[in-house]
């Protein structure tokens, strides 16, 4: 309770994690070596205090969290986190604060002048592994600098998905080609076992943007232009009734959830015979917590509901009037231009491997977009 000791059976293999990195193993090859391996990641090593994580495969992040523990060297680590409370709403600061656990620099970490348990890595061990990290960033970090700066224009970056897994598809060259391609390796795979993926799913471009561009001037020729701003306006009609899930949202709702399951130990506890009064201060605190969250989710809600607004077929009208002569520039572009053509028009693709099938759909955003301070008359300078 007081005092940390090496476990038996996960130690070795931080030991085993430190040298593989300092011999110059990666993140994603360590990660891959132990699952092939067949030694349990965290979450599956200790399974009771990690119901909810999978336990099938290690994860590059588990990999570097380890490797950035100063834990392992035996000192005591202190100021590793503070706690920062945020507005959920700029606009509406009724709503109250949310707080959240922010992680400080590592040079504000205060580490225990003696040891307080028993070491697994030397301390030289671990600064090596540190500096390496350092070193491998700031490589990392240049060549992302020179990619971008002579990267090669893909048409359809970040626009196409696999139907099988839901991510994105990666552009990549080959033999003069572009195609995009979804790679579904042996980590992946273990994750997901019941998902049948083939290895590597490929999709060419030229292939897409051809049927792609035919389509686009044939729904914006101006014979078809009015049954195409009729669909897409009730498309904004229905995409505005669904319910938005914002990051503020989405913690109110956990928070109902944690209530729930809180309600529900306390329940259990006082059916195994625990004291019934220090039990019923329990289930109050935690109905008044999870009445605070229901109240906050509604406010959010509508605050939501009153900003969003679908667009009708007149403002459709006047965006796709604003993009010009649709037909003749998709016709006319050059394959570095038609990425933000694509992206004007909200072009999104998921290819179906078992039936050689991309379905694509569009759906066009304003270009124009208001903004006002939150403080109004306060800050008169700012636009």
């Amino acid at each position: 309770m007081h005092r940390l000791e090496p476990d038996p059976v996960a130690a070795p293999v931080v030991q085993r994690i430190f040298t593989m990195y300092t011999d110059g193993m990666s993140y994603k090859a360590i990660a891959a070596q132990l699952t092939r391996e067949g030694i349990p990641c965290p979450s599956a090593q200790d399974a009771a205090r990690n119901p909810h994580r999978k336990k099938t495969a290690w994860q590059q992040g588990v990999v570097r969290t380890i490797l950035i523990n100063p834990r392992y060297t035996g000192h005591e680590v202190w100021n590793k986190q503070r706690k920062e409370e945020r507005l959920l709403d700029v606009d509406d600061v009724t709503l109250g604060h949310r707080t959240t656990m922010t992680h400080n620099p590592a040079e504000d970490w205060i580490h225990s002048n003696e040891p307080a348990h028993e070491a697994i890595i030397s301390p030289d061990l671990f600064d090596t592994a540190q500096t390496l990290r350092r070193q491998r960033a700031h490589a990392h970090s240049r060549q992302e600098r020179a990619g971008k700066h002579n990267a090669r224009p893909y048409a359809l970056r970040g626009r196409v998905r696999c139907s099988l897994c839901g991510r994105k598809m990666q552009p990549a060259t080959i033999r003069d080609h572009v195609y995009y391609r979804c790679e579904f390796k042996d980590q992946e795979q273990a994750l997901s076992p019941d998902l049948t993926h083939p290895r590597t799913v490929y999709l060419r471009e030229d292939v897409v943007c051809r049927a792609l561009d035919q389509w686009i001037a044939r729904v914006f020729a101006p014979d078809r232009l009015t049954a195409t701003l009729e669909a897409l306006s009730l498309a904004s009609a229905a995409a505005s009734t669904a319910q938005t899930r914002t990051p503020e949202q989405a913690h109110a709702r956990q928070a109902i959830k944690d209530c729930e399951r809180r309600l529900a130990r306390y329940q259990a506890a006082l059916d195994a015979g625990a004291d019934p009064a220090v039990v019923t201060q329990w289930i109050n605190e935690a109905q008044r917590d999870k009445e605070t969250a229901r109240k906050k989710l509604d406010a959010l809600l509508t605050v939501t509901r009153k900003k969003e607004s679908p667009l009708d077929a007149q403002q459709i009208r006047e965006m796709t009037e604003s993009l010009g002569d649709v037909a003749q520039s998709i016709q006319a572009a050059d394959a570095d231009k038609r990425g933000p053509l694509y992206e004007a028009l909200g072009i999104t693709i998921s290819y179906e491997h078992a039936t050689r099938t991309a379905t694509v759909k569009s759906r066009p955003s304003s270009p124009y977009r208001q903004w006002s301070c939150p403080r109004g008359d306060l800050n008169p300078h700012a636009q």
